[in-house]
């Protein structure tokens, strides 16, 4: 998959800081939040529910719900514009004309009362200006690039009328109407069957290599990330805690949090007893954020921790090109 190149630099992201008032305090959902995407790469974001990953997709979108949320600092650089200081009609024209995002639940995310040629249109009129007519014919043509069979019927049905499959192709189309520069996918095949997850999969690497555009693939799986990704951002706790090339972090993860995400997935074996000692999981939970303290965050349920983890947060360190990682075994030159 293509690496990251700062000549081809679409967005860059620059210590994103995303705060949400609770009613136990203050939450810092993102906590100094910083990568780059560039012009045709597939770059992967992994880690837990609740890590932050779907959360730097919306501040990306402009789509924090504000009030609770509201993002506390950094930057959003799109083609050299800062998004966060645009306005909200400059947001209108960006979302879903240059930058789309694919949500996780179709069902949720279409309108039931629109035909899904509508919903398809309805960006088409918005940010090209076609008529109704010329936006519905070229919903049949998205449709068809989507492998929808019967295009030319289906822009008449309704979502509940469609298999969940092809929900999830309708919200690719509606992602792709105005040929953007950016899709965002966030957990893309969420309650899909895993021959229609592979469909999924291999749809988005066709039209991601047919258009040359940029993809942020948001996920909780390691198998997705080796398939899919050429980068790969770490997130546990609102902040980054491990960057490399797909290939260089699943050969050689840095961080004991990496290691834990690779080493619970499941490796096939002839022999039960082999299978199920190979089935590992990460102990504890994901803290919450309003009580993350000053040390490393990962440091409850890591088996390397040491008393400097309680006292301060790392800093990232790198460990080769490209990869760079935040853990305080990385100082002492004692990695896991």
């Amino acid at each position: 998959m293509p690496a990251a190149d700062d000549s081809s630099t679409l967005l860059e992201v620059r210590n994103l800081q995303v705060d949400f008032r609770t009613r136990h305090g203050i939450a810092h959902v993102l906590d100094g939040i910083e990568f780059s995407l560039s012009k045709g790469e597939i770059l992967g974001i992994v880690g837990e529910s609740g890590c932050g990953k779907s959360m730097t997709a919306l501040a990306i979108m402009g789509l924090i719900p504000s009030p609770p949320g509201k993002v506390a600092g950094g930057e959003i650089v799109y083609r050299g514009e800062n998004l966060l200081k645009a306005s909200k009609e400059r947001m209108r024209r960006i979302r879903g004309n240059r930058i789309s995002m694919i949500f996780q639940e179709p069902m949720t995310a279409l309108n039931p009362v629109f035909t899904v040629g509508d919903q398809i249109a309805e960006s088409i009129v918005l940010h090209q200006g076609l008529t109704r007519r010329a936006a519905l014919d070229r919903a049949v043509e998205l449709l068809r690039e989507v492998h929808i069979p019967a295009p030319e019927r289906r822009i008449g049905e309704y979502p509940h009328q469609l298999s969940g499959g092809m929900r999830q192709r309708i919200m690719i189309a509606i992602a792709l109407a105005c040929e953007p520069d950016i899709l965002i996918a966030d957990e893309p095949t969420t309650a899909l069957d895993v021959t229609v997850q592979a469909q999924v999969f291999d749809l988005l690497l066709e039209l991601q290599q047919d258009r040359d555009m940029a993809i942020v693939m948001i996920t909780h799986d390691m198998g997705v990330i080796a398939e899919m990704t050429g980068r790969v951002l770490v997130m546990y706790a609102g902040r980054i805690i491990e960057t490399a090339a797909v290939d260089d972090l699943l050969q050689n993860p840095q961080h004991p949090y990496t290691r834990g995400l690779i080493a619970c997935v499941p490796q096939l074996s002839d022999e039960p007893e082999a299978e199920r000692a190979a089935l590992m999981e990460i102990p504890g939970v994901v803290p919450p954020l309003t009580e993350l303290g000053v040390g490393c965050a990962f440091e409850p349920r890591c088996g390397f921790r040491m008393p400097v983890c309680v006292q301060s947060r790392p800093s990232p360190v790198a460990a080769g090109a490209g990869h760079s990682a935040a853990c305080w075994l990385m100082e002492e030159g004692d990695r896991p």
